[in-house]
C-alpha cells in the first residue's frame, strides 16, 4: 500500500479481525477503505474463504465526525442486515475493532462483505453486454424501493461485478428507510449522479428529504455513461455538469443525449431525466422498459428461503457503544455462536476470542417464523415470544388471532415472510386498533408506526407498541388526508 494514497482507514497488510486477515486494498472514498481478506481462523459456520472489509473510522477522529460516521454505518448495516437481495451486496457479519495500542484503528466498525471482481467505474469502456448490466442494475433498485429504501448514492464505483458475470449494488451509507413518500439522508452525495432538486437542497437536523425519484435519476445518468462513455449533461466538469442539471430544470436549456445511444434507450434515459421528480418515470415501470430494451428476460428469483438461516453476525457493540442497541445474530442453526470479547488479533497475528457454545433450539431466531407469513417478536433478533398472521389483523387484542404479550410489551423485531408473490406483500403496523396512528411518535410523522416491505427482518428502535396491522402493496405510499390531518393536529 503506497503510503502517499489517502485512504480513510489505513490497515496494514497481514492485520487481523477476528478470523479474518487482510490482504490488498481494493477501494477507498471519504469514508471508508475496502480491503481484499481470507480467512484464517473457523468463524462462523458458512462463511467463505475470501470476503471484503470495509473498514469506517468510528472510533477517531472528533466528535462531529465520529457522529456522521457513526451514522453512516448505522444505515449500511440496518439495511444489509434486513433486506436479503439477489441483487444487493450481502454482508457477512460486522465486527468492532478493539485495539487500543493502534489508536488509529481502535473503535473501527468492520463490515464483512461479499468480495467481487471489481466495480463498474473501474471496467474499461465499452461495457461488455451493457444492456443486461444495466437490466441487473434496475433490478436491483426495484427490489430496494419495493422494500421501502433509497440508495441515495448510486454510481457506477456503487456497481460491483461479480465473479460470475453477475452485478450487486454496494455501498449503502447514504441508504435512508422511507417515511411515507421521504427519507432522511445526509447532504453527501456525487454531483453527477445528483438530481437538480437535490443539488442545494434545504437540510434539518433529520437531513435531507429524499425520493425513490432520486435513485431513478441517478440511474438515467448511469445507463448514459454505461452506453456512451459520456455524461447526458454538458460540461467539463461536474461543476460546469451540475450548473447545465441546474439551467436544464428551470426550462433554461433543453436536454441534449448522445446519437450514439441505441435505439430504445433515449426514450428510457428522458423519462428517467425529467425535470421534476413527479414527472419522472417509476422503478418497476422503468425495469420493464429497460428490460425490453436491452432485449433479456427477467433475471431468476433467487431461491427464497422459507425457513431462513439468520444472518451471520455476533453480539458486538456495533459502533463502539454509540448505537443504543446490539446487534445480535446467529451464527448459523444448531451450531455454536461466537461472541468476540475482543474481536481485533494484534498485529502479531495472535486472535483474541472467547467461544461461548450455544445449544441448538428450535425456537431461535427468526426462522420461526411461518412460511407467508408476517411475525412480530418480544425481544430483538426474533427471540421471545412470537405472534405471526398471514393477513390483516384490525385488532391484535380481540382480533380473529390475539397477540396478548403485545398489550403491555413493545413488539422489537419484525420479520416480513409474506411470499413475494402476492399482490400485497409490504406490512405497515400502528400503534392502535383498526390501522389508526393512537399515541405520539416524535420520530414518526406518517400516519403509519412503521412499514416493512418483502423480506424484511430487523430490529425495531425505541418503543413500538402496534396493535394493529395490514397488508400493503408498497411501503412507499401516499398519505390520505386523514392521515395529513392527523399529523397536523
Amino acid at each position: 500500500m503506497s503510503g502517499q494514497q489517502p485512504y480513510a482507514v489505513t490497515v496494514p497488510k497481514g492485520y487481523r479481525v477476528g478470523p479474518w486477515e487482510v490482504r490488498e486494498p481494493l477501494a477507498s472514498g471519504a469514508f471508508a477503505t475496502v480491503y481484499a481478506a481470507r480467512r484464517t481462523g473457523d468463524g462462523a459456520p458458512g462463511l467463505p474463504h475470501r470476503a471484503a472489509l470495509k473498514f469506517l473510522p468510528t472510533g477517531t477522529r472528533t466528535p462531529r465526525q465520529l457522529r456522521h460516521l457513526r451514522e453512516l454505518a448505522e444505515r449500511e448495516v440496518e439495511l444489509l442486515g434486513r433486506l436479503r437481495s439477489a441483487r444487493l451486496i450481502r454482508m457477512y457479519e460486522t465486527l468492532t475493532v478493539d485495539d487500543p495500542d493502534h489508536p488509529e484503528l481502535d473503535g473501527a466498525t468492520v463490515l464483512v462483505l461479499e468480495r467481487a471482481d471489481g466495480s463498474l467505474d473501474a471496467v474499461p469502456a465499452p461495457v461488455p453486454d451493457p444492456g443486461a448490466v444495466l437490466a441487473q442494475i434496475g433490478e436491483g433498485l426495484a427490489q430496494l424501493h419495493r422494500a421501502g429504501w433509497v440508495h441515495g448514492d448510486l454510481k457506477p464505483a456503487n456497481v460491483l461485478l461479480m465473479r460470475d458475470g453477475s452485478v450487486r449494488l454496494a455501498d449503502f451509507n447514504m441508504a435512508a428507510e422511507l417515511e411515507g413518500t421521504h427519507a432522511y439522508t445526509p447532504a453527501f452525495s456525487t454531483p453527477d449522479y445528483t438530481p437538480p432538486e437535490l443539488l442545494w437542497p434545504e437540510v434539518d437536523e433529520r437531513g435531507a428529504r429524499i425520493r425513490p425519484s432520486a435513485d431513478v435519476w441517478a440511474f438515467g445518468v448511469l445507463a448514459h455513461v454505461v452506453l456512451t462513455g459520456t455524461f447526458p449533461l454538458p460540461g467539463g466538469t461536474a461543476e460546469a455538469r451540475c450548473d447545465a442539471a441546474s439551467r436544464y430544470a428551470r426550462g433554461a436549456d433543453e436536454l441534449r443525449l448522445s446519437p450514439a445511444l441505441p435505439d430504445g434507450w433515449p426514450e428510457i434515459i428522458r423519462a428517467c431525466l425529467a425535470r421534476t421528480h413527479a414527472d419522472r418515470i417509476g422503478t418497476d415501470a422503468l425495469l420493464r422498459r429497460v428490460e425490453e430494451a436491452a432485449g433479456v428476460a427477467r433475471s431468476p428469483r433467487s431461491p427464497r428461503l422459507r425457513r431462513p438461516r439468520p444472518p451471520f453476525r455476533r453480539r458486538h457493540p456495533v459502533l463502539a457503544g454509540a448505537l443504543a442497541t446490539a446487534l445480535l445474530v446467529a451464527s448459523g442453526l444448531g451450531t455454536a455462536a461466537v461472541v468476540a470479547n475482543r474481536q481485533a488479533a494484534r498485529y502479531d497475528g495472535t486472535p483474541v476470542y472467547e467461544a461461548v457454545p450455544v445449544a441448538p433450539a428450535s425456537d431461535y431466531g427468526y426462522h420461526r417464523c411461518p412460511a407467508d407469513s408476517v411475525c412480530f417478536f418480544s425481544e430483538h433478533n426474533g427471540h421471545g415470544e412470537m405472534c405471526s398472521w398471514q393477513e390483516s389483523d384490525r385488532d391484535w387484542q380481540s382480533g380473529n388471532r390475539t397477540c396478548p404479550w403485545a398489550a403491555d410489551h413493545p413488539v422489537r423485531s419484525i420479520f416480513n415472510n409474506i411470499d413475494d408473490d402476492r399482490q400485497l406483500s409490504g406490512v405497515a403496523y400502528y400503534r392502535g386498533t383498526d390501522f389508526s396512528p393512537a399515541g405520539f411518535d416524535r420520530q414518526r410523522k406518517s400516519q403509519r408506526t412503521g412499514c416493512s416491505g418483502v423480506n424484511s427482518m430487523g430490529n425495531l428502535a425505541g418503543t413500538y407498541a402496534p396493535l394493529s396491522h395490514e397488508l400493503v402493496s408498497s411501503c412507499s405510499y401516499r398519505p390520505s388526508m386523514w392521515g395529513v390531518l392527523v399529523s397536523l393536529w
